[in-house]
């Protein structure tokens, strides 16, 4: 091991973070770093697919569950363990495939700023001390 500063090393729990509910469906919780965001989101069948873009990047990987995307003008099924680029700035969105909860975790770099509110439970570890 090497020497450094931790910045507060500590482990965390999906299921034991704060979860937001973003409409019927759908909701997620949030960890950060420095430079990069995941965001675990909890898909129901049925939910309201609602296409949009951002200027991150995006990675995603379906945890449990089946996944279309439509990706500009691609569209590309994903099963568990599948990975998936969201470019910054295409239009996109995803919906569940089959009747079980898919668990979807996305990877955005930089920090999406509208979803700082996700990880607001680590705002001491990113404090200027």
């Amino acid at each position: 091991m090497t020497a450094g500063k931790s910045e507060g090393a500590q482990a965390f729990r999906w299921e034991d973070l704060p979860r937001e509910q973003v409409r019927p469906g759908v909701s997620r919780a949030g960890f950060r770093g420095n430079q990069a965001m995941m965001v675990m989101n909890w898909l129901e069948p049925g939910m309201e697919v609602r296409p949009h873009s951002h200027p991150e990047e995006q990675l995603v990987m379906v945890v449990k569950g089946r996944m279309r995307f439509y990706i500009g003008d691609e569209t590309v099924d994903v099963e568990e363990g599948g990975l998936v680029r969201i470019p910054p700035n295409v239009v996109h969105c995803g919906e569940v495939l089959g009747d079980e909860t898919v668990l979807n975790l996305d990877v955005f770099s930089p920090l999406r700023q509208d979803y700082l509110h996700l990880v607001t439970y680590q705002k001491s570890t990113f404090e200027p001390n």
